[in-house]
């Protein structure tokens, strides 16, 4: 049995604390995402020889090769970089809501972003560009309405919950409408969007989004610093010093940006957000708090898996990715439901 003992790694005057077994758990976590990259580029119609991952980065490359880890290593790169996203988000928001089910697919933000996408497109507007402006500005747009609804001398996690869920319904039911009265050209590029998926990434897309992901990492340290002091209750946090109402805040922004960056390029990918931090939480001694890191490889590894079954799962038959996640998330919520039930 491995004891959760807490080391420290010094590098000239800086030290990383860091516990025993959390560092065992992100290394095979980080092992099993590794291996999800390693899977898409050699498995299935076309894959890379396992010997020749690396020859295929070499000028003298063949074609086939080159073709392969062109369309199938910037997609299972951003399967990674994009669930350790979804899984930031999730984490900031459950510790926000202090609550499980605080994801950002639950409160809302996914709806908010389709709807985004939904007036881009009634406003005759095309093109990924364009779309993904549209998603952001709804994500964005749905959050801070839910915060304004929700805040009654201050922000109270089930209240949060309840609005999100409640504006989430609303915006379904406006691009369903939407869905009826639109031509069928915008109404089917909606669809697509609205299933959430990976297909036709490529390394020009995932290099913009690396860029905004870096952008909001910088943010990371402020989170880190922000989010354990309110797990100790408002008022602890706020005897520490903490500004917890304009905290909060900005936890809600940098919660959104994750999300929305994600769900503008893919569309919404359900569950991988409420699932990644709890995986990651039970992965450590006696439910202790995961942290950020282990809760992003995580969401890295789930991500990078729902995508390997979303191309290989059926023969012959590429899914989205945001199907499958929903049949996985689908079971795990079921599971929470029963297990917190069981609680009370």
């Amino acid at each position: 049995m491995v004891r959760n003992r807490t080391l420290v790694l010094r590098i000239g005057e800086v030290s990383v604390r860091f516990r025993e077994r959390h560092a065992l758990s992100g290394g095979a976590v980080l092992a099993a995402a590794l291996a999800t990259v390693f899977l898409a580029l050699t498995i299935g119609d076309g894959g890379i020889q396992p010997n020749s991952i690396l020859h295929a980065l070499a000028p003298d490359a063949s074609g086939s090769e080159r073709l392969v880890f062109e369309w199938r290593g910037a997609r299972a790169i951003a399967a990674l970089l994009f669930g350790a996203c979804l899984a930031i988000g999730g984490a900031i928001f459950q510790t926000l809501t202090r609550n499980p089910l605080g994801s950002p697919d639950i409160i809302g933000l996914g709806a908010g972003s389709y709807a985004g996408v939904v007036v881009v497109l009634m406003a005759g507007g095309s093109g990924l560009l364009t779309m993904a402006l549209g998603a952001v500005a709804g994500g964005l747009g749905a959050a801070a309405l839910v915060y304004v609804l929700a805040f009654r001398r201050g922000m109270h996690g089930f209240r949060f919950i309840v609005v999100g869920i409640a504006l989430g319904a609303m915006l379904r039911a406006l691009t369903s409408w939407f869905s009826v009265k639109a031509d069928l050209d915008a109404a089917l590029r909606a669809a697509i969007w609205d299933a959430g998926t990976l297909a036709g990434m490529t390394w020009e897309q995932l290099g913009g989004a690396s860029i905004v992901a870096a952008v909001l990492f910088c943010s990371l340290p402020f989170v880190a610093r922000v989010l354990p002091q309110l797990e100790l209750g408002e008022d602890a946090a706020a005897s520490l010093g903490l500004r917890t109402e304009s905290a909060k805040a900005m936890l809600v922004l940098a919660g959104v940006g994750f999300t929305a960056l994600v769900t503008a390029i893919t569309g919404p990918i359900s569950f991988i957000a409420l699932a990644a931090p709890q995986i990651a939480k039970r992965l450590t001694a006696h439910g202790q708090r995961a942290g950020l890191i282990l809760s992003a490889l995580v969401g890295a590894a789930l991500l990078g898996a729902a995508d390997l079954a979303a191309q290989h799962l059926l023969a012959g038959v590429s899914l989205p990715v945001g199907g499958v996640t929903v049949v996985i998330g689908g079971l795990y919520l079921v599971w929470l439901l029963i297990r917190e039930g069981n609680r009370t």
